[in-house]
């Protein structure tokens, strides 16, 4: 192991407590672990400038805000948002998707309209869709993958025309791990009158998103999946539209002005932001987003590459083991998601967690690509920055004793 991913490794508690030892940790797409620096920046928040933000006049609640704004400014620089304002914090991904289904399409998908979705779509990128389909008696249309490989292919973007209001789609599938063009996408769904709403929560922690370049109306993501707290998850939308959309939440914060009739509400980003706020998770994002930029994309894509291209080629050598998604290793993402002939994926799963090594088993909430590819279920191993290649050479020297540990003859 090299110094610099040694000195990675120690920023990182989680790998050095007694009751981790030996983990081999391979469910990042899930969730990531948290850096020393991130764990005490929240801390310190609580400790030094625990307040209700954005009330109070006194200077404990003035640092709390200051605290939470900066946070919000630096998630704005972190994805190239063209002013802060145009980043709403929320719990995740999954509450910003719903925030835009409510709040925007609710609002503007008619009787007649289609959405369109890709059929890799994780659960939050689907169940508001069926909501508002249903509600406003428009069609879904599903964008359908190569199976083989995971690619949309150039045919199927003809299903988005002058019918379509929002197209949606995940920059990086869950399971897959391919990444969608989604300049490209934007493109056609501009061309034609539509909006872009963009599922972030797997391109975030691997590539550099800049949304003004991309295009993007709507772009979501989840803190937990960066390094940052549970809990706190960003909307990214264009001034001009938030600025066109009602509330998701109404209560305390969001308003200006209350009668017993009538309520004006607050400018944007705090219209969208009832209730008390959760500022510890916010300056645990702000302190992911300065780490990951101080560790570099750069390494992050170039080592994540690595240890993919030496686990997918290895996992290929060994009998009865198949892999899902693109043949080329640099088209996952860090995600190889597999079976093994004879064992349910929740077996295969169990079976290394004997052996410390953690993947995730199951439909991965992607239950109708799992339906499309015909595979209920899958293993999937899901590497980052601080994974290493001793990991991978161990996770498929284990892996490749599954089917026997399960009592079935080696060929």
């Amino acid at each position: 192991m090299s110094s610099v991913l040694q000195d990675i490794r120690n920023d990182f508690p989680i790998f050095s407590a007694k009751e981790n030892e030996g983990l081999i940790y391979f469910d990042n797409a899930a969730t990531s672990q948290r850096p020393k620096c991130v764990i005490d920046a929240v801390s310190d928040f609580y400790k030094k400038n625990n307040a209700n933000p954005l009330r109070g006049l006194y200077g404990l609640s003035i640092r709390a805000t200051e605290d939470y704004e900066s946070s919000r400014e630096t998630v704005s620089k972190f994805v190239n948002a063209k002013e802060s304002s145009e980043i709403i914090f929320t719990r995740n991904a999954t509450e910003s998707l719903n925030l835009i289904a409510y709040a925007y399409a609710m609002e503007n998908v008619n009787e007649g309209d289609e959405i369109a979705v890709s059929i890799m779509e994780h659960h939050s990128n689907i169940l508001p869709w069926q909501m508002v389909s249903r509600a406003k008696k428009a069609k879904l249309v599903w964008l359908e993958c190569d199976k083989e490989t995971g690619v949309i292919p150039d045919s199927e973007y003809q299903k988005i025309n002058e019918k379509t209001k929002i197209v949606s789609i995940a920059h990086v599938s869950n399971v897959l791990g391919i990444t969608n063009p989604v300049k490209e996408i934007a493109r056609i769904a501009h061309k034609n009158n539509a909006v872009i709403v963009i599922d972030g929560a797997q391109a975030i922690p691997h590539f550099k998103v800049d949304v003004q370049d991309i295009d993007a109306d709507f772009y979501v993501f989840s803190g937990h999946k960066f390094l940052a707290p549970t809990g706190i998850g960003c909307l990214y939308a264009k001034r001009a539209i938030l600025d066109s959309m009602s509330p998701f939440l109404r209560g305390g914060e969001m308003i200006e002005y209350v009668t017993r009739d009538t309520a004006t509400y607050a400018e944007v980003p705090h219209k969208f932001e009832a209730g008390t706020v959760n500022a510890g998770g916010a300056v645990g994002m702000k302190a992911a987003c300065n780490y990951l930029e101080k560790i570099g994309f750069d390494f992050i894509e170039k080592h994540v590459d690595s240890l993919t291209g030496l686990l997918l080629e290895g996992i290929k050598k060994i009998p009865h083991i198949k892999t899902i998604g693109h043949p080329d290793y640099s088209k996952h993402c860090g995600i190889v998601t597999f079976t093994i002939d004879g064992v349910h994926p929740h077996d295969i799963a169990s079976i290394l967690d004997t052996e410390k090594i953690a993947v995730r088993a199951g439909h991965h909430c992607a239950q109708p690509l799992g339906a499309y590819l015909n595979l209920p279920a899958t293993a999937r191993a899901s590497l980052y920055f601080y994974n290493t290649e001793k990991e991978v050479n161990l996770f498929l020297e284990k892996v490749a004793k599954v089917r026997s540990w399960m009592g079935f003859k080696e060929d």
